[in-house]
């Protein structure tokens, strides 16, 4: 099933697995009044009334969880996640504010402007407006764990990157791969930093992801994405997102032959002007890119006297 997003990407998908008299639902959508519409059509019509039997989200982004608490209460139905997601999930919902001051710091090391950081400040803690409370109890979903539904069984494959325990789901009698946001197929997944881990290494963990599934998976799965359509050829899928970061990265450590901002590279990394409404997870995805070729000791970091860092290649490059 397909739920509307208010954003550019304009839909979630989400998938029901029969399961006895009911259904197990696999991601729930946003909290809004139009995702809600979506699910009372869906519920009583192409699922014929029968009840939400479980509740799987595959991570804690808004899009996947943000009615899984809705649909868990009114089917008194268990949700079943991945500890790092679930608990993220929640300490996300209950952070309403105050902005902290370290976040502001964070944004300003990274090039923003006093207008840009008290807009950050402004709209801080939305997170929860979007995701209804999520049940106060879960089922965990770890790496290899296998989830019977409706006489089969699904394994759970876990990556990281993009969130960081992201479960997908892999039907290995007909190689079918709940894939998540783990894979897309036409769009590479945002891979950020956020000021609460300045400087973690997602970019690291999404590469090694990558380098994981495709040693694990047949190259002839149906692959079911979280956007766009499903798909096969996942090796191909997988070594073209491996190639790209490549090609970014290398792009990237030539631009800082001059040192730059985080937010001075963007045009290198996107190839397009980055709107306001973008420009959080235009960020972390840069510093994801700067903190990657910095732990590989390809560039540095320098403070400067405005509070923000520029960051330079360190030796020759070709």
């Amino acid at each position: 099933m397909r739920l509307p997003l208010p954003m550019a990407l304009d839909h979630v998908n989400v998938w029901a697995i029969a399961d006895g008299e009911g259904w197990v639902v696999v991601d729930a959508g946003l909290r809004t009044p139009a995702s809600i519409d979506a699910w009372e059509t869906a519920l009583a019509g192409s699922l014929g009334g029968r009840p939400v039997t479980r509740v799987i989200c595959t991570h804690m982004h808004p899009d996947h969880i943000g009615l899984a608490g809705w649909l868990c209460r009114r089917f008194d139905a268990p949700l079943l996640m991945s500890r790092l997601e679930y608990v993220t999930g929640r300490m996300l919902i209950a952070d309403v504010g105050p902005a902290p001051d370290q976040g502001a710091a964070f944004y300003r090391r990274a090039g923003w402007s006093d207008d840009q950081i008290e807009t950050w400040r402004k709209g801080y803690g939305r997170f929860g407006s979007a995701v209804e409370p999520l049940p106060p109890t879960y089922v965990r979903l770890s790496e290899g764990d296998v989830v019977e539904i409706g006489g089969d069984v699904w394994r759970v494959v876990v990556g990281d990157g993009h969130s960081p325990e992201h479960v997908c789901l892999w039907r290995e009698r007909d190689g079918v791969f709940i894939a998540g946001d783990q894979i897309l197929p036409r769009i590479s997944s945002n891979v950020s930093v956020w000021p609460t881990e300045p400087a973690a290494d997602p970019l690291g963990d999404w590469l090694r992801s990558i380098a994981k599934l495709r040693a694990l998976l047949p190259a002839d799965l149906l692959i079911l994405p979280s956007h766009g359509e499903p798909f096969r050829g996942v090796h191909a899928r997988l070594d073209a997102l491996a190639r790209g970061h490549a090609t970014s990265l290398t792009r990237l450590e030539r631009r800082l032959r001059d040192p730059a901002r985080a937010v001075d590279v963007f045009a290198t990394l996107f190839g397009r002007p980055v709107g306001e409404g973008l420009l959080g997870m235009a960020t972390g995805e840069a510093i994801a890119h700067l903190n990657h070729l910095e732990r590989q000791g390809r560039v540095r970091r320098m403070p400067g006297d405005d509070g923000a860092d520029r960051w330079t290649a360190i030796g020759d490059i070709s």
